[in-house]
């Protein structure tokens, strides 16, 4: 009815229903205008009354901003899946696998510290070519005795695209009742089976008849037209595909190398194409009217701004320190031969392995020793446990058999990845007979040219899970302790997670203590949290005789909405832990809420083109928050594609840290992850609590020994 008084309003309006928006100001606060309702002819009455002139800068109007970006996306042709947008026109085929790759946008306006900005980043969706259908046969021929377990393991959480409206839904059941001649009510009360419903709405063939229907239960049931009236939504698999990527095919490389092809790209090419996406819609004469109706337009560049760099770290370990390549962010080539700051030796150990990989465990064991001493480690010859097969059962009954008190690690070889596998040792050596523990898959030991490089990894991990340090860089703060906390949802029960907290034991942050606390959804992660923080505090103190002077938080696994429950649950209640142990005890805090799934990326200008920025790169304006303490960290190097800077934001902080001394420490953090000999993503400990956390989740289920906690065992 709004459209029939276009003349008094005007072409440009917004209206969601209940608030109508105007880019000028109505003659009079009140306007009452009449329309006639089209189905009965009803005289009806609109008044429409001034509320509010907003600042082009007020948070409802970038709301309205970016109503209005979607529609101009539209415009363009872009499909909107979940909430970014696609291309399906300009889709590419990887046939090998079966798959499409969708390339869009990840778009949002918000306001930034310079200015109200349109953040813009490539990204790209992966399809299924085949049906849900086609995978529901496949998985048929593989496991026919328990068919719909499987089938219901494997499709329920997962995003499926119907293609006749390139709409995603979320598959919670499936119907193995109901097959698609069953019939459902319409919205006016009519009966109709699925077939005939999909060849009247979508002019679509329905061939399998005897297919179950897959369930989806949004959680806003949208009422239409030739929709059901309540309930859960029906879907045919055979309509549907499947979307992203199952762990299966992650851990394929073959695959995911292929996809890379289309999906890592380039600093130039992400320019390139960003541009092109902006042009586009400067272009779109639709666009662009409405665009002018509300007084906006789209800059023609990029944001040019200006970063720093901070200076590399020095590595030391214990013959001296020593530089390595900035731009590499990796310092492999430079330890080879390099005494390691602490080692234990391995005196009393077990290696289990199968009896068909017997000759690869006698090489994979002279390669160890050999690689031990110019590190400063040292390698006793284990207790060598052959076992017939690789069962399950035959690694628990050696473990059982063999382990004593002396024991101080367990190494068993496995001929294939299996996950159930390597679940049993882990929960065994994590929860039932405390011992630290290397799963070794016979793949990784297979080229012998690698053997020693292999060899070199797995020695540095032994020597971490047995407490050893490896380096370090220098840490000017003394008596602080830095703590990691990062989420996992448990595999095995749903709606709980686990939290996973570490923290440092000494000035140069290289020994570490870990707890980790489970919780169910809606519970705060403090209820736990206090318990493994009183306990490292106390551990603290027992190792050095005095509690931190300053302790720093590094949290994972925070949503911009779970904000302001951080602020307001978990930082009074740590405040309070420390009161608990005296009420003198008052360090000094800061607590940075660490971000890595972030869509903002900075190019580093390289004379005509564009680059990847150095690592040490920090970006601390223009596209920070007005009301945040916040900065961009780029750490890492990438070999492929585009970097991808963490955003830390300091949501806390009475530390007396200058901000440059934070982005410091936090940069200097990253150096310090035993898995890796370069710098990482993120601080060491939020990798180390991930890893816990993930290692608790996904294999053990249960709060692993206290026995273990002084060590990197979850490496």
């Amino acid at each position: 009815m709004v459209k029939e008084h276009i003349e008094l309003i005007g072409e440009t309006y917004a209206f969601d229903g209940m608030i109508l928006f105007l880019p000028k100001r109505l003659q009079e606060k009140e306007t009452v205008l009449f329309s006639k309702r089209r189905n009965d002819g009803a005289d009806i009455k609109i008044t429409i009354t001034l509320t509010n002139e907003l600042p082009p800068t007020s948070p409802t109007c970038i709301q309205l901003y970016n109503i209005l970006f979607r529609k101009a996306l539209h415009e363009i042709g872009m499909q909107q899946i979940g909430r970014n947008n696609y291309n399906p026109d300009m889709a590419a085929y990887v046939p090998q696998h079966k798959l499409e790759v969708w390339p869009g946008f990840v778009t949002s306006i918000l306001q930034y510290e310079a200015n109200v900005m349109l953040m813009a980043d490539v990204s790209h969706k992966i399809l299924r070519t085949d049906t849900v259908l086609d995978f529901l046969y496949d998985l048929y021929n593989k496991t026919q005795h328990s068919f719909h377990e499987n089938a219901t393991k494997k499709l329920v959480g997962e995003i499926v695209l119907t293609r006749y409206n390139n709409k995603t839904y979320r598959i919670d059941d499936i119907d193995w009742e109901q097959n698609p001649q069953n019939k459902f009510k319409m919205f006016d009360g009519t009966e109709m089976s699925y077939v005939e419903y999909y060849a009247k709405q979508y002019n679509k063939t329905v061939r399998d008849m005897d297919q179950p229907l897959l369930v989806s239960r949004p959680k806003k049931k949208v009422q239409k037209g030739g929709k059901p009236m309540e309930g859960p939504l029906y879907l045919l698999p055979e309509l549907c595909t499947l979307t992203g990527l199952t762990d299966e095919v992650r851990a394929d490389f073959h695959v995911m190398k292929d996809i890379a092809i289309h999906t890592r790209i380039t600093p130039d090419k992400r320019n390139e194409t960003l541009q092109t996406f902006i042009n586009t819609l400067n272009r779109n004469e639709k666009v662009q009217k409405d665009m002018k109706g509300w007084g906006l337009s789209y800059d023609k560049t990029l944001l040019k701004l200006e970063g720093r760099v901070m200076p590399p770290e020095k590595i030391w370990q214990r013959s001296g320190s020593y530089n390595y390549k900035p731009q590499d962010a990796d310092w492999g080539k430079e330890m080879r031969g390099q005494q390691l700051i602490s080692c234990v030796p391995m005196q009393n150990w077990l290696f289990i392995f199968p009896q068909r990989n017997s000759p690869q465990a006698q090489d994979f064991l002279q390669a160890l020793v050999r690689v031990g001493p110019p590190m400063g480690m040292n390698i006793n010859k284990p207790i060598m446990c052959e076992i017939p097969d690789d069962r399950t059962d035959n690694y628990l009954r050696t473990m059982r058999e063999q382990m004593n008190d002396k024991t101080q690690m367990v190494v068993c070889l496995l001929s294939s990845q299996r996950k159930d596998r390597y679940d049993a040792i882990k929960k065994f050596c994590c929860v039932d007979h405390p011992v630290p523990s290397q799963v070794i898959v016979s793949r990784t030991l297979n080229k012998k040219q690698m053997l020693m490089s292999v060899a070199t990894k797995i020695a540095l991990q032994l020597n971490c899970k047995l407490g050893g340090e490896l380096w370090a860089v220098e840490i000017p703060l003394k008596s602080m302790m830095v703590v990691g906390i990062d989420c996992y949802h448990d595999s095995a029960t749903k709606g709980q997670s686990i939290g996973g907290v570490i923290a440092s034991m000494n000035n140069s942050l290289t020994r570490w203590y870990s707890r980790c606390t489970f919780q169910h959804s809606g519970q705060e992660l403090i209820d736990g949290l206090k318990v493994c923080l009183q306990a490292a505090l106390k551990k603290f103190y027992e190792l050095n005789s005095n509690l931190p002077d300053r302790v720093i938080f590094y949290r994972d696994g925070v949503g911009d909405g779970q904000l302001g429950a951080v602020v307001e649950h978990e930082i009074p209640q740590v405040l309070d832990t420390f009161k608990n142990l005296g009420a003198d005890y008052k360090p000094k805090v800061a607590w940075i809420v660490v971000k890595k799934r972030i869509n903002t990326r900075f190019f580093a200008q390289a004379g005509r083109g564009l680059q990847n920025p150095a690592p040490g790169t920090v970006v601390d304006t223009e596209v920070t928050r007005p009301e945040w303490y916040d900065f961009f960290l780029v750490s890492q190097s990438v070999r492929q594609g585009t970097v991808t800077p963490c955003h830390y934001n300091v949501v806390w902080d009475t530390s007396g840290l200058k901000p440059d001394h934070m982005q410091r420490l936090t940069y200097k953090l990253c150096h310090l992850y035993y898995n890796w000999p370069g710098t990482i993503r993120v601080p060491a400990p939020c990798q180390y609590a991930h890893k816990l956390a993930f290692l608790v989740g996904q294999s053990i289920h249960k709060d692993p020994s206290l026995n273990l906690a002084d060590r990197l065992y979850f490496l």
